[in-house]
């Protein structure tokens, strides 16, 4: 019992000792160091409480976040390049892109099932791949996020801009390279603008998908917690997407529309097909796309709004996860 309580009350000691210093610190020393970092003339004031008042009257930040953007930007990709281009993601995808080829090899236009799940197939690889990826972001950066941002090192809006930039030209890289190979090897629709598009809205639901990451990271800061709920998350949109279930009940069918991955899927069959375009039916008659099951329940019409919804999808999840990153403690 003795050891026990000898270990509390140094527990307890050390505790004290430290919340001490760090009073001590902001007391007497972080103002007067920060301005002298700031290139203040501290030695013209009389006391600390007076190089206090000069220092918070004049200029909270040592540097413009113009100057913060570009460091941090600078840092940002110097250090994720790596991670972004590893061979282990690169082989990963790049043997992905190739099986996908092959299993849809010169798929022919009459097996309009086939293409449509290739279709999927894009939505939901690149709707869940960027999502896992970016929820680790934030929890593996909080430690440093924390430790610089105490010392004033710069704005949260600098960093998180930084890191939204930061990452487009890494996260976008390999979703490209995916396209071109999966889209020539699957014989989907050989028009070079319609392909252009299809890259388009892939990168589009990469964007959306790493934001929704980030949102979960930022909000959760625990790894196991954040996978957890990332899984929940992609199973929901999966199953939602609108090619396993058709005919969702009206009581659930909101669920759908909170599904990227259902746009995504929306708007790469609307850059294929048209509703009047026609394929050879089984009975070596012409059907009318429109007519398909799997195209009828979606519909190809207003794809601008599912565009417009994307896009308060991209920015609501990304001002969520600043917003999250405000409620981080920096002690």
């Amino acid at each position: 019992m003795n050891s026990v309580e000898q270990v509390e009350s140094t527990e307890e000691e050390q505790k004290s000792v430290k919340d001490a210093l760090l009073s001590a610190y902001e007391k007497n020393i972080s103002t007067k160091l920060k301005a002298e970092l700031c290139n203040l003339d501290v030695n013209n004031f009389v006391n600390t409480k007076e190089a206090s008042a000069r220092y918070e009257k004049s200029e909270q930040w040592c540097t413009s976040r113009w100057y913060q953007f570009k460091v941090l930007l600078q840092r940002g990709v110097r250090e994720r390049r790596y991670e972004a281009f590893n061979r282990l993601r690169i082989f990963q995808v790049i043997s992905v892109a190739v099986l996908g080829g092959l299993l849809w090899w010169h798929t022919p236009a009459s097996h309009i099932s086939d293409r449509i799940a290739l279709l999927f197939f894009f939505s939901v690889f690149w709707g869940f791949y960027p999502l896992y990826n970016a929820v680790f972001t934030f929890p593996q950066e909080r430690t440093m996020l924390i430790k610089e941002r105490s010392s004033g090192m710069y704005r949260l809006s600098s960093y998180f801009l930084a890191r939204t930039f930061g990452d487009l030209p890494l996260e976008l890289a390999l979703p490209t390279a995916f396209v071109f190979i999966i889209y020539w090897m699957g014989g989907l629709k050989p028009d070079p603008l319609t392909f252009i598009l299809s890259l388009l809205i892939v990168l589009y639901s990469v964007l959306v998908s790493q934001s929704l990451g980030l949102a979960i990271g930022a909000i959760l800061m625990d790894i196991k917690q954040a996978t957890t709920l990332a899984s929940v998350t992609t199973l929901v949109f999966l199953i939602a997407g609108g090619y396993y279930v058709q005919q969702i009940p009206s009581f659930i069918v909101w669920l759908k529309y909170l599904s990227y991955s259902y746009y995504c899927y929306k708007l790469l069959l609307g850059v294929q097909y048209n509703e009047d375009d026609v394929y050879e039916c089984g009975t070596g008659g012409l059907c009318r796309v429109g007519d398909l099951p799997a195209i009828k329940s979606m519909g190809l019409n207003h794809l601008w709004i599912d565009v417009a919804i994307m896009a308060l999808m991209l920015l609501g999840y990304r001002l969520l996860a600043y917003m999250a990153l405000h409620r981080v403690r920096l002690r």
